[in-house]
């Protein structure tokens, strides 16, 4: 069993003393904690949906069993990144990216104004929900989960979810499917405790080793920037040594797993700080959290990499970061990447 430890660490300022110890093994605590684990929710976490379109994403999100709010975050994030002027090179429009043909046949007038736009999020989001809920009856009496058959219908066909008896063997569907189903859990409020990760011990002790390192703007840790890091490049690096490929910047590495509540916190999650609390793309900081209350970041430039608090009024929430979470993530980027050619 690999084992991560933290030197003991003294620390002293404005009367305060502390000596932090790090776990005796990540994973012991992740096998204490495993079976209570809770299942899926409809809420949607924390600040995870812009609040913009949160009230729209909760409400229609319930629009039909085959979805819930946070499945449909999933897609719409996956669709555009929350860009409702996102137009790909294969004319998909909008922050649901409808095709023309789709849209004509599919739209609806969210927000009865009397017309169908688009363009409008108000269209739009009811629009894909109501287009997902179409999809589930479509399907509903091929075998397997329905929400699985939802999305491989929205990703291949119908037919061809009809024809197959379920998801159908294309591998572009499977991961569609995987993707969504695993990103829905980034967007879901946990109802119980979240899995802890089982990379984070060696995250938090490549973190560790980086302690006193200057911070620099943009910095990734490469021989170019001397080593050093920003707080973003800090954490993607932790993830790297354990074969866990995060995004490059913080509020997309928001979305890398499940978000356990400030009391449930495990060393190894990333924790996050924003100046606007209910949007988790505006987020503008993360470190890794060791235990104690603290974490390891790279705050800032003129720094070094530290040990801080994280209960700061600017505390925006964590992600307990897994490998299938990150992997969605990555084929979600190319995604929004996608949507954003033509915009």
């Amino acid at each position: 069993m690999r084992k991560a430890w933290l030197v003991t660490a003294a620390f002293a300022g404005g009367g305060l003393s502390f000596v932090l110890l790090l776990v005796v093994g990540t994973f012991m605590v992740a096998g204490n904690l495993a079976n209570g684990v809770g299942k899926g929710a409809v809420g949607l976490a924390k600040g995870a949906v812009p609040a913009a379109y949160q009230p729209l994403v909760q409400k229609w999100g319930n629009l039909c069993p085959a979805i819930n709010p946070a499945l449909l975050a999933a897609q719409l994030y996956q669709e555009s990144g929350w860009n409702p002027k996102a137009q790909s090179p294969a004319a998909a429009q909008g922050i649901a990216q409808f095709i023309p043909g789709t849209w004509a046949a599919h739209g609806v007038d969210g927000d009865k104004d009397g017309d169908r736009d688009v363009w409008d999020p108000n269209d739009a989001i009811p629009s894909a929900a109501s287009y997902d809920c179409k999809l589930a009856g479509y399907v509903k009496d091929a075998p397997g989960n329905p929400t699985h058959n939802m999305l491989a219908a929205y990703n291949a066909g119908a037919y061809a979810v009809i024809k197959y008896g379920g998801v159908p063997p294309y591998r572009e569907t499977q991961n569609y499917v995987k993707t969504i189903t695993t990103l829905e859990k980034s967007f879901a409020r946990p109802v119980g405790r979240v899995s802890p990760s089982r990379q984070a011990a060696g995250a938090i002790s490549f973190a560790q080793e980086q302690l006193g390192t200057e911070y620099l703007w943009g910095g990734d840790g490469t021989a170019e920037d001397d080593g050093r890091f920003d707080c973003s490049g800090l954490t993607k690096a932790a993830y790297d040594t354990v074969g866990v490929t995060l995004p490059r910047v913080a509020n997309d590495q928001y979305n890398a797993g499940p978000h356990p509540k400030r009391s449930e916190l495990l060393p190894g999650d990333l924790v996050f700080f924003s100046d606007d609390l209910t949007n988790s793309r505006a987020i503008r900081h993360v470190g890794i959290y060791v235990g104690g209350g603290y974490m390891i970041d790279a705050p800032r430039p003129g720094a070094v990499i530290r040990f801080a608090p994280v209960d700061t009024p600017d505390y925006f929430g964590a992600t307990r970061v897994t490998q299938d979470g990150a992997q969605a993530l990555e084929e979600a980027r190319e995604g929004i990447a996608e949507a954003a050619a033509g915009a």
